[in-house]
């Protein structure tokens, strides 16, 4: 069984951990020396044990913090997962029937020709007051 060296709150500690185990180790040991480490800053040396409780117990508390978010995270999921589940058993709705209307040739050709006949107006009077001014 492998021991390795940590450093909490200054304070070096040698702990043994199963093989292959050191790296998730020292991450956990650097966690709760940031917490230690704080705690120094803010109230100065402290007794070991005192140190190590402190720093755990804040530790503790931020886990909870992200515990409750988990949970409220998850439910959500579980919400959004059962609304999908229900739009995907929902029967499809009925084709609806739309009716384009359908405007006859003549008509067309004659607001064409209406629109031609308008161009030209404008154009003459254009013309006119161009000539008047």
């Amino acid at each position: 069984m492998p021991e390795v060296q940590i450093t909490i709150g200054g304070r070096p500690f040698t702990v043994a951990c199963q093989e292959g185990e050191e790296h998730y180790l020292r991450a956990a040991a650097g966690l709760l020396d940031e917490e230690a480490s704080t705690l120094m800053d803010q109230i100065g040396r402290l007794p070991e044990a005192r140190m190590l409780l402190m720093a755990g117990l804040m530790l503790a508390d931020k886990t909870a913090g992200v515990d409750d978010k988990v949970k409220a995270l998850e439910d959500k999921i579980a919400q959004q997962e059962a609304w999908i589940e229900e739009l995907q058993t929902r029967p499809q709705p009925e084709p609806q029937r739309v009716e384009v209307a359908v405007i006859p040739n003549e008509v067309s050709e004659t607001l064409a020709e209406l629109a031609a006949r308008a161009e030209a107006l404008a154009e003459a009077a254009e013309e006119k007051a161009r000539a008047a001014g």
